[in-house]
């Protein structure tokens, strides 16, 4: 990793994302560079993540990450992936004992679990890692016969950008660009927003013909809401399209759904909350969901058919609209196994049942 600072700074003020306000609430942010991605929420937590390069053989995730506010360390934990069929797991030992290396030089041991196969780094290892990750590296972790190699390209740029969101820059606990400040000023950690689940009504009679009953009426006003989102079906009108489902939210509310669209490996519905009343004025929710239970909305998108990463979403009913609750990926799609690696959020809220 040959990158300097002036190089990285103008990389990160070309992503082109803004530094969080000092106060009040703060947005998500993801950053990717080459072999690294940078995931921060809400809250103000950050989680970076770097894999192997992208010739490398064996998979691997290392997670770096750190809460908002003065004096919090760097946590860091390691996921490797094994390339073993089943018969191979079950004859190997329950844990490896893998020896962390930076250019050769040996740093202390960390004990894998095979069905986990995750690790947390002792603090020594993280501080470690991290003056490793600023110039041009070898770091692997491993065995006799196996080892995982961590790719450092694109880690300067990151955490230049976790420093930059944190405020951090020119601090003494930086964790790329360090300066003479004390942390006293860094952006302070945000508490997630409490969101107020509301019960759903019951369903009244003639709720399962609803959607067929007002077709015409309704489509209108759902291709109305959806604006530039996508619903194929629903805008040509095919068969598929016209299948309406009615799931009662209150009195004088309904959520409709509607499969949008189909892909390779992903599909998408549609929901709206709409007003019984004509001309059932609708608001759209998304045009990706994947099921609705009970005043939740959720959604879970593959970022490639092997399903090695995810992205996945949530909203709930309030009462009055449906609040977008929950947002998180599992990161790059770097094969380190089914369902991905880490859980990346940007969004995470505090949902809690009504008269709590």
């Amino acid at each position: 990793m040959t990158l300097m600072v002036p190089m990285v700074l103008a990389m990160v003020a070309a992503a082109g994302a803004a530094s969080p306000p000092a106060g009040g609430s703060a947005e998500g942010l993801s950053f990717s560079h080459n072999d690294w991605q940078l995931v921060c929420d809400n809250t103000r937590t950050c989680r970076a993540v770097g894999y192997q390069a992208e010739d490398g053989e064996s998979p691997i995730a290392v997670k770096l990450e750190r809460k908002a506010g003065p004096g919090e360390p760097i946590k860091a934990a390691l996921m490797i992936g094994l390339d073993e069929d089943a018969g191979a797991k079950q004859r190997g030992p329950a844990e490896l004992r893998l020896t962390m290396r930076i250019d050769g030089k040996a740093i202390g041991q960390v004990t894998v679990n095979r069905e986990q196969v995750v690790a947390e780094l002792k603090e020594d290892q993280v501080a470690v890692l991290l003056k490793a990750l600023h110039r041009n590296t070898q770091i692997e972790w491993a065995t006799k016969d196996l080892s995982w190699r961590l790719s450092d390209s694109g880690a300067a740029a990151v955490l230049l950008k976790l420093d930059e969101f944190q405020g951090r820059v020119g601090t003494i606990g930086a964790a790329f660009k360090k300066g003479p400040q004390d942390e006293t000023r860094v952006l302070p950690a945000l508490r997630p927003p409490v969101v107020v689940a509301a019960s759903v009504a019951k369903p009244k009679p003639g709720d399962d013909r609803f959607a067929k009953q007002h077709l015409a009426a309704l489509r209108k006003s759902l291709l109305a809401a959806a604006k530039g989102d996508e619903c194929e079906e629903l805008a040509q009108g095919t068969a598929e399209g016209t299948r309406l489902v009615a799931s009662r939210l209150s009195d004088t509310k309904l959520l409709i759904s509607v499969l949008c669209w189909r892909a390779a490996y992903n599909e998408g519905i549609g929901f709206w909350v709409v007003d019984e009343p004509p001309p059932h004025r609708a608001v759209l929710v998304t045009t990706s969901g994947s099921e609705y239970h009970d005043g939740t909305i959720s959604a879970a998108q593959k970022g490639r058919g092997i399903g090695d990463c995810w992205s996945t979403d949530g909203w709930t009913w309030d009462g009055d609209r449906f609040v977008h609750t929950e947002s998180s990926s599992t990161g790059l799609c770097k094969g380190i196994g089914p369902g991905g690696g880490w859980g990346l959020p940007t969004i995470v809220t505090d949902v809690r049942a009504m008269g709590r």
